[in-house]
């Protein structure tokens, strides 16, 4: 356990995290080089795409620590068949150490996998970008990492980059930290330059694990993450606090009650490797071979069947911030689409969903997403994975309704929120918002937050033109183009963050767009009663836009409050029906133009909107 470090790496979206985890994993030759790419780690499709982390991704190395180098700053690495012939003829000198690295996600929207990564270490690596600075991202994520006590070694990346600020972000890191200047590592995830140091700091900085029971070698491990695999079954990612585990070993999920024997055992080097155990202090994982879902928990302990100990403490349930309604295009793929939010489950302890109905769009699921960008996530996912055809609904909250009937109901979709005439009081979650922004463009920011329902609470003046700003406002108004609107104003400069605070009173109503005198449910959503006459207009606008023709003439109107507030007619689609005609009197072309006029009143009658799928993917980009 001397010789193992366990580790992560924490930082804002776009710090570069990534591509020094890559260097890391060049350098300790733990991938040949002919193999090497960029963002290995980062294994999903979509992931490479957007160049961000979504999942949390663990990682074995293997570092060789030449104690001779101790005098200089650049430690040496057993890099070929040579370096090792010189580590076997002085093997004194010489010390393997396994380094056991999580890399984490950035995006606020995924701080619970940094929170779960955070556990299952005793250091980290906090990242920052020498041409940003500390950004809002960084604050949160040292916040979790000191709360649970972590060693904490300052890094600043992209030194090599001409737009570096590397003395003013040293200064940034020591007063955030009350670290000296020496104690801060300069690298570059692009050259290389300056890993060797920080593999040898970490063997030097970071503790060993310890082991939990002096008195005890019975097997238990902490659960930080899981997977699913179709022939395998639930495969357990995990940190192993006492013990050892084997293939063919009898174990138990002390949460779920349930007994299993491991068919294999192995660690991340990057790919699963197979090994003969898993000792004390080890990160690796165990195929359970079990294929149903609800056994398998993040938090939970996993032991021996006969140990008697009190399981670990577990993580929080993380509570979706944002819920969306998810439907079938065809009600025939509802089964398919079950299944495919189960496997996702599997996958993402965050997401949750739960069977619903509607009378326009059928059988669905109400979901639960952390956020934005994870709603897009596994929507996207739901699409290419499982190639299904979805009908999303406007993104809401969960909103707290009290009726004149004494009643409380929770309201989690817009299509259910009860009429204006029969609420007394609503309810609203609030967060508390840090922005760290350039401050020449401060006056642009506080207009945005004036226009979102912001308060600002505190602001503090950084010595490089800085502003932090925090700030408290309603969890919806943060859903309503914040992010985009405050990047726009600070041409990209800007960073935030956000923590769910508590609930306070509202303000608000329910929003309704009706097309051919029909309430579109997907449509429906919550806005203020301050700006409900403006979403109003601007959602008939876009439908009248966006929609189709018909073969009739389609009303489409917004409705809140009991009362139409916008309308728009869409014109019919007409057809030429006298084009076929040579000649002849005029009253040849008024009979059929009359036919069309009372076939057109008919189909106005009975006709009803078929609303394409791209018709409901623009509508919610544009909310």
């Amino acid at each position: 356990m001397n010789n193992i470090r366990n580790f992560s790496i924490i930082a804002h979206i776009d710090h570069g995290k990534s591509t020094l985890a890559d260097r890391m994993l060049e350098t300790t030759c733990t991938i040949e080089k002919r193999k090497m790419k960029e963002q290995v780690l980062d294994s999903m499709d979509l992931e490479r795409e957007r160049g961000i982390t979504i999942k949390m991704q663990p990682v074995r190395m293997v570092y060789h620590l030449d104690r001779r180098n101790d005098a200089d700053s650049t430690p040496k690495i057993a890099r070929n068949s040579a370096s090792f012939a010189s580590v076997r003829r002085d093997s004194a000198q010489i010390e393997n150490y396994v380094l056991n690295l999580i890399d984490t996600p950035g995006h606020i929207d995924f701080s619970y996998e940094v929170s779960r990564a955070l556990r299952a270490v005793e250091g980290c690596l906090l990242l920052v970008d020498a041409t940003q600075g500390v950004q809002a991202q960084t604050l949160t994520t040292l916040s979790m990492a000191s709360d649970l006590g972590l060693v904490i070694i300052p890094v600043l990346s992209k030194v090599d980059s001409p737009l570096a600020r590397i003395e003013e972000v040293k200064g940034e890191i020591v007063n955030l930290l009350s670290c000296k200047r020496e104690d801060i590592i300069e690298t570059s995830g692009k050259t290389g330059q300056g890993v060797a140091v920080l593999l040898s700091e970490i063997v030097k900085r970071i503790p060993p694990p310890k082991k939990e029971f002096s008195d005890s070698n019975s097997f238990r491990a902490l659960v930080f993450d899981f997977a699913y695999s179709t022939h395998k079954g639930i495969i357990v990612y995990l940190r192993v606090m006492n013990g050892e585990a084997r293939k063919g070993q009898s174990l138990m999920f002390r949460g779920a009650k349930k007994k299993f024997s491991s068919l294999e055992v192995g660690v991340f080097a990057p790919e699963e490797k197979s090994v003969d155990s898993l000792s004390e202090g080890a990160i690796g994982y165990i195929v359970t071979g079990i294929k149903e879902a609800g056994f398998a928990s993040v938090g939970d302990t996993l032991s021996d069947e006969k140990d008697t100990h009190i399981p670990f403490s577990g993580y929080t349930q993380p509570s979706p911030v944002v819920w969306a309604s998810m439907y079938p295009e065809s009600q025939d793929d509802f089964t398919l689409l079950k299944q495919s939010l189960g496997r996702l489950k599997l996958s993402d302890a965050s997401f949750s969903y739960e069977e619903e109905s509607s009378g326009a769009l059928g059988r669905g699921f109400r979901c639960g997403f952390l956020g934005m960008l994870h709603l897009e996530i596994i929507t996207e996912r739901l699409r290419r994975e499982f190639k299904i055809s979805l009908i999303v609904t406007t993104p809401s909250i969960t909103y707290t309704v009290e009726l004149r009937n004494g009643k409380t109901l929770t309201v989690y979709s817009p299509a259910f929120f009860p009429e204006s005439g029969e609420i007394i009081k609503i309810w609203e979650p609030w967060v508390e918002v840090k922005i760290i922004s350039p401050s020449v463009y401060i006056g642009e920011v506080m207009q945005v937050l004036f226009e979102h329902e912001a308060q600002v609470e505190h602001s503090e003046t950084w010595g490089d033109e800085r502003t932090s700003l925090e700030v408290k406002m309603p969890l919806r108004e943060l859903m309503r183009n914040f992010f985009d609107q405050i990047k726009s104003v600070s041409s990209g400069f800007a960073s935030l963050s956000y923590t769910i605070i508590g609930n306070k009173e509202a303000d608000v109503a329910r929003l309704d767009v009706l097309v051919a005198e029909e309430i579109v449910p997907a449509f429906s959503r919550v806005v203020s009663k301050r700006i409900v006459e403006e979403e109003a207009k601007k959602a008939v606008e876009k439908l009248a836009r966006v929609l189709p023709k018909q073969l009739f003439t389609t009303k489409i109107q917004a409705v809140a409050m009991g009362r139409i507030i916008s309308s728009h007619t869409l014109s019919a689609l007409k057809k030429d029906v006298t084009g076929h005609l040579y000649g002849g009197d005029i009253t040849r072309k008024k009979k059929l133009w009359e036919k069309q006029k009372k076939g057109k009143k008919k189909m106005l009658a009975r006709g009803k909107v078929s609303i394409p799928q791209e018709v409901f993917l623009k509508m919610i980009r544009a909310n």
